[in-house]
């Protein structure tokens, strides 16, 4: 069986690399918009058995359950390693052999994103990575079986992760995908969905909550 699970940080600690550009509401509320693009792509997904919101927020429970996902609650949250890590290892004593981790934070991506990657055969064991924009980062991983070698997310994850798979003979697949490379972490990050994201739920907080307005006018003061 085959599984995708998606780490649902608390609100109250989410997106704090754009404290200096969003007060804690708006990036409260910058979170729940790219969870609902997220979960929408999700929604129209063919080839995944099952989706899981891992979390330690009850509010969050309650969204997976309204959206038909199931939700791994843990106790308290240390990193999006850990949570992963503890979530593949449920979901392989369920019986998923196959878990690919997405983010809450890539409002571009669509369902046919997410199938294309779940038909690519990484082989049995095996592992495919989707990276970053910067071509650092891990935005995408399956690994099968699920708990095949740690999580490494953080700086620099794509070599880490990469390196935990040459320990055990395997060469990951490496898959491009533009959509899934776009995570918001910094203000330019805001500013490309603004350029790319129009019909999203993200542009439509952006826009309507008034940072458009405010990253537009930046980038001419900046000219």
């Amino acid at each position: 069986m085959r599984a995708i699970v998606i780490p649902v940080k608390d609100p109250a600690n989410s997106k704090t690399r754009l404290a200096r550009s969003l007060g804690p509401e708006a990036r409260r509320e910058l979170a729940a918009a790219m969870f609902a693009d997220v979960s929408r792509a999700l929604g129209g997904v063919q080839r995944a058995d099952q989706i899981f919101v891992v979390t330690s927020h009850c509010e969050a429970c309650e969204q997976a359950k309204q959206l038909g996902f199931e939700f791994l609650l843990e106790h308290s949250q240390h990193s999006e390693s850990a949570s992963v890590d503890w979530a593949s290892r449920e979901l392989e004593i369920l019986g998923y052999d196959e878990v690919m981790r997405l983010p809450a934070d890539i409002p571009l991506v669509t369902a046919e994103d997410i199938d294309k990657l779940l038909e690519v055969d990484a082989g049995r064991p095996g592992a495919l990575m989707v990276p970053s924009r910067d071509g650092r980062g891990t935005n995408a991983i399956i690994r099968t079986p699920p708990t095949l070698f740690p999580s490494r997310f953080g700086p620099d994850s794509l070599r880490l992760h990469s390196g935990e798979a040459d320990k055990l003979g395997i060469k990951p697949v490496i898959v491009s995908n533009e959509r899934i490379a776009l995570d918001i972490d910094e203000p330019a990050d805001l500013a490309e969905i603004l350029q790319s994201g129009r019909g999203t739920e993200t542009y439509r907080f952006l826009c309507e909550s008034g940072i458009a307005q405010a990253l537009i006018s930046t980038g001419r003061d900046a000219k």
